[in-house]
């Protein structure tokens, strides 16, 4: 029998996101976000979900862009920080020792540091209640060449994601290959 712990921000895994937009003045801004994830595929888009409050919703609805990089255990401290910080008061780049490098295909910056990056240009913003969706086209993907498979993919277990865990507040690293998707199952089809 399963317990009710009521209606909560309770999802396993949850993506530690680091969402990168320009201010007003053109300042980098770097924000750590763990509601998010893909939400089309054909065209290929990334939902992020923003309170009005922070630095970073007022920057993506004027610069209509932004970028996501994927947090990895060797930055989670700094991933953790821009978290932490507002923009508003403190250049996060800076404190973190992060490098800031302007996208050449949409008007937002991202750090350096991170891994993976999606370059993504504002569709459209939805809102919930706290929260604002911004579902953002990605435009491109960019990764470090020492992320990249034997086969010429990304490789989950190189590039080192570190997830939040919503119920905890804490952060984990991605566990061991378990089985092929869209594979795995189809010994139980009929």
């Amino acid at each position: 029998m399963k317990i009710s712990v009521g209606a909560k921000t309770l999802l396993f895994p949850t993506p530690v996101l680091m969402v990168g937009t320009y201010d007003q003045v053109g300042k980098p801004n770097l924000m750590t976000a763990a509601w998010g994830g893909i939400c089309c595929s054909q065209p290929p888009c990334v939902a992020v979900s923003l309170r009005k409050a922070t630095y970073s919703y007022a920057c993506i609805v004027q610069r209509k862009a932004f970028t996501v990089g994927i947090a990895c255990e060797s930055r989670m401290v700094e991933a953790d920080f821009a978290g932490i910080a507002s923009g508003r008061d403190v250049d996060k780049f800076a404190i973190a020792g992060l490098t800031a490098v302007k996208s050449e295909l949409v008007d937002a910056p991202y750090a350096e540091e991170f891994p993976v990056v999606l370059e993504c240009r504002l569709l459209q913003r939805v809102e919930i209640g706290l929260h604002i969706q911004f579902i953002g086209e990605i435009i491109d993907v960019k990764a470090d060449k020492d992320v990249f498979g034997d086969d010429g993919h990304l490789d989950i277990s190189k590039i080192k994601p570190i997830i939040y865990d919503t119920s905890n507040k804490s952060y984990y690293g991605v566990g061991p290959f378990l089985a092929k998707a869209f594979s795995v199952g189809k010994g139980l089809q009929s």
